[in-house]
């Protein structure tokens, strides 16, 4: 830390200060270019302010910060709860290098029982909550949800097609023959009873299913009363499904209503955040969460950090519990009750089973640390021997993975997968379209079934862009220590040979080409101006590159394959002769997708304005075979 660059940063602070209230607010360090250093909230800016030019008492990480700062930017707020929500969202959008910042920031999916239809749909979501309805979650996971609607699908068979299928059905589809759906779409029950079901699965996910279950047994004994034994039979199915669901709460917590239930532990620097979701005394699964933090912080700071920038963006529950005591618990309280316009309360329980449920979820936390830090330094390990594997001077910082996938040209697209110092960092995975060189020609074929060809573009697409963005290969955590290609040594030679058309030295470049019978386990490693590496069977660096390998063969395929998906359904429309743009978009708009269009009947494609009988008949031989 420069002494000089840290008084300059001081003189630059006392200058803010002058000309800043004593009010609530929001401040922001920013360095010479540009980048927000660090964002805090204060109920005084200028006491707050006034606490950094005193460098004596700050811990070296905010000397240095201070050290770095050469402009302060501050916003006033009406009072120091708004500094705190505006203090919460920006750290989550600027992500500042001397903030505590919550790196997975995934949305989490929700049920949503829509109201815009006369009979409602029950659906999984994820998103801006943007659609009308009732949203009842948030769940830890997709599958923690389709594990609810599999179950409530069978207590309360509610339809779950779109809009434009229900429109368009003639007949019941599968999922009423199953007793999954009531079939509102062709009259198996009338509005005022599907209206009932609805507000019976709504009532049962905030947490009312003893009473469901009462009154479904009362009705099923009323139906078994009138001799109405298959009605009885259906409540009794629904009665089943319910009682399963009920074997699977936790009775303790039901009457709390809506509970999140939030530990921390530290280990060697690092934290752990698990949070576990229960609403109405079902659990709606848990996740783990590594909030980026200097080594210093302690856990009641990171987890105050880790409550204002997980509830930023949503609602928080009626109920939150901890394992650590809060600083400013009465403030945060007061902002999160404000934003979710109910009372909200943050306890620390010292016994009972809510002591208990703190406790497991603590273990959990504990844990998932623990493998957290094993797998890190067991990646950490395989990175370095690969690194010396290749005769690297140091160990590589990031690796990127490059491969391509296509079908005889088609679709065809270049993937890159990177690993950094602590596995994938699947937020770095780019996906590039082959656009080709359409002036080239190889046997009269377009260049792009040229997989030589794809890879030289993929590579000079990215490292010309990285050249124009920064001169200088040493650009921490964009430009890669090490370019692992899927393949032999042409692959490496057009690499290279690329690389150095773009005058760049710096980067180690090595190809991975399987076996003569492509078996994995008789990997080639090839280098420029080195024998080829072949490694015995059972060492771990050569699983290590077999995984990285796979993963980007993985991602590669995937990626070409919904390429490929959305141009087959794109194009489908455009290959039946008579279908113009003007009728392709009344059906389009009149069924909502090709996939629809493809499963309805002659009589459902007469219905749209423009097309004839004739038509009609294309249409549907086309998707019958029938053409």
């Amino acid at each position: 830390m420069n002494l000089l660059n840290l008084e300059n940063g001081i003189k630059i602070i006392k200058e803010a200060r002058k000309t800043t209230a004593h009010s609530p607010g929001v401040y922001r360090m920013i360095n010479s270019n540009e980048d927000v250093l660090y964002v805090g909230k204060a109920k005084s800016l200028t006491k707050r302010l006034g606490s950094y030019t005193n460098t004596k008492s700050l811990p070296y990480r905010l000397c240095r910060m201070v050290a770095s700062t050469v402009k302060v930017e501050v916003i006033i707020t009406e009072s120091e709860v708004e500094a705190l929500l505006l203090e919460s969202s920006l750290i989550k959008t600027l992500k500042p290098k001397y903030n505590i910042v919550l790196r997975d920031d995934k949305s989490f999916p929700y049920i949503l029982i829509t109201s815009n239809h006369k009979y409602p749909r029950i659906m999984k979501f994820r998103g801006s909550r943007s659609k009308n309805g009732k949203y009842f979650g948030p769940f830890a996971s997709a599958s923690a949800v389709s594990q609810t609607l599999n179950t409530l699908h069978r207590a309360f068979p509610l339809r779950s097609c779109s809009d434009s299928i229900f429109k368009n059905r003639n007949r019941p589809c599968l999922e009423y023959q199953i007793k999954r759906c009531s079939a509102p779409c062709v009259g198996r029950i009338s509005s005022e009873d599907y209206e009932k079901l609805v507000k019976e699965a709504a009532d049962f996910l905030r947490g009312s299913s003893q009473e469901a279950q009462k009154r479904l047994s009362r009705q099923m004994t009323q139906a078994s009363e009138n001799l109405e034994f298959e009605t009885a039979a259906s409540y009794r199915d629904r009665i089943r499904a319910l009682a399963h669901i009920q074997a699977q709460q936790i009775e303790n917590l039901y009457k709390l209503g809506n509970v999140d239930v939030i530990a921390i532990n530290q280990l060697a620097g690092q934290s752990c955040v698990q949070v576990f979701f229960y609403r109405g005394g079902h659990s709606y699964g848990n996740r783990s969460y590594f909030p980026r933090h200097s080594e210093d912080s302690s856990m009641a700071e990171v987890l105050y950090a880790f409550i204002s920038q997980f509830y930023s963006d949503k609602n928080a529950p009626n109920t939150i519990l901890i394992n650590v005591n809060l600083p400013e618990s009465e403030l945060i309280v007061e902002a999160l009750s404000s934003k979710s316009n109910f009372k909200v309360q943050i306890q620390k329980p010292i016994r009972g089973n809510k002591r208990k449920l703190i406790d497991d979820v603590s273990r959990n936390a504990s844990e998932a640390l623990s493998r957290k830090l094993a797998e890190s330094a067991s990646h950490r390990s395989l990175v370095n021997q690969l690194g010396k594997t290749l005769q690297m001077s140091k160990t590589p910082e990031r690796i990127e993975v490059y491969d391509n996938s296509h079908i005889s040209g088609d679709n065809a697209v270049g993937c890159v997968i990177v690993v950094g110092s602590s596995g994938f960092e699947k937020k770095a995975y780019r996906k590039y379209n082959i656009k080709g060189n359409r002036s080239e020609l190889n046997n009269n074929k377009k260049i792009l079934g040229d997989d030589y060809s794809m890879l030289k573009e993929v590579l000079n697409r990215i490292f010309s862009k990285l050249k124009s963005e920064k001169n200088s290969v040493n650009y921490t955590g964009v430009w890669p220590d090490l370019c692992l290609i899927d393949g032999g040594p042409g692959h490496l030679s057009v690499a290279e040979s690329t690389l150095k058309t773009l005058n760049i030295s710096k980067v180690k470049v090595a190809a991975v080409a399987k076996g003569r019978d492509r078996n994995a386990g008789k990997e080639t490693i090839y280098i420029s101006d080195q024998e080829p590496i072949a490694l015995p069977q059972k060492d771990p660096v050569l699983y290590f590159v077999q995984r990285i390998r796979d993963e980007a063969h993985r991602f590669a395929i995937n990626t070409h394959r919904s390429r490929r998906n959305r141009s087959t359904l794109k194009s489908a429309l455009d290959e039946i002769p008579g279908i113009g743009a003007a009728r392709k978009r009344a059906l389009l708009n009149h069924f909502g997708s090709t996939r629809v269009i493809s499963s309805v009947g002659v009589k459902d494609l007469e219905q749209v304005e423009g097309v004839s009988k004739k038509i009609a008949l294309l249409i549907y031989g086309y998707f019958h075979d029938k053409y």
